[in-house]
Parts: structure tokens; sequence; C-alpha cells
């Protein structure tokens, strides 16, 4: 070991660090990007997990739809409930997509869900614009 006249021990980060420095950083850089540029899914798994959405929405307002023309059952309201939580799951990848008048698709969901006038509107738009109207009630 060498210790410089200046007394402060062996020097580091010569040559040798800087020769593999400059071999490291590229190859960090790139995985940094790449990693950045892969971080959404793939067109199919978006397709699905919105046909997924928009199915689980079609059966839900099916549900409300039948309630609202028979006679109050308590049992009717479980299975309301139960294809309410199925949509906020089917949602939950989806939450960030827009669906107009500044909301997010968990944001409308959330508001249809508990009977907001409007969100209901926003959320069939949703699955309107993405091809899957048909799934709706």
């Amino acid at each position: 070991m060498v210790t410089p006249k200046n007394g402060r021990g062996p020097r580091r980060g010569g040559a040798g660090a800087r020769v593999l420095l400059g071999a490291v950083l590229p190859v960090l850089a790139l995985g940094a990007f790449a990693a950045g540029c892969s971080s959404g899914p793939d067109d199919r798994t978006l397709a699905d997990r919105r046909q997924n959405y928009c199915t689980q929405l079609g059966q839900w307002q099916r549900e409300m739809n039948e309630e609202a023309g028979e006679e109050p059952d308590p049992t009717g309201y479980d299975e309301v409930a139960g294809q309410a939580e199925n949509v906020l799951d089917a949602m939950r990848p989806l939450r960030d997509e827009p669906v107009g008048r500044g909301r997010t698709l968990g944001e409308a969901t959330a508001a249809a869900v508990r009977g907001e006038d409007g969100a209901g509107g926003l959320i069939a738009g949703y699955c309107d614009k993405n091809g899957f109207e048909t799934l709706m009630r």
C-alpha cells in the first residue's frame, strides 16, 4: 500500500475506478430506461381488464334494475352489494384512467356505487369508448 505524501492514506478513485464507473453507468442508465418503458400493462392485458370491468359493471346494473322492479327482499340487496364489490375490484387496476369531467375511473365508479347522479353515465361512456358497450345493461 502506498501512502501519499499528504499522509491521508491510500488514494481512491484512480484511473481504474473511472474505467469501471464509465462501464457501469451506461448499463445502469439503460436498465432504468428499460424499466420505465415497460412499467404498464401490455395492450392485451389492458383490454382484458377493461372487458372484465365492463362485464362486472353490466352485471351490477342488471342486478340494480331487477331490484328496482321487485318487492324489497333483504337477500336481494346482498346480491347487489356483492356485485358492487365485484365492480370495485375490477376497477382497481384501471382506477387512474380518465373518464371525463376531470374524474378518474376510480372516482366515477365509487360515486356510481354510492348512487351519485351522473357518475353512472361517465362509467358507461368509458365502456362504450373502449368497445364494450354491449356488456352494459
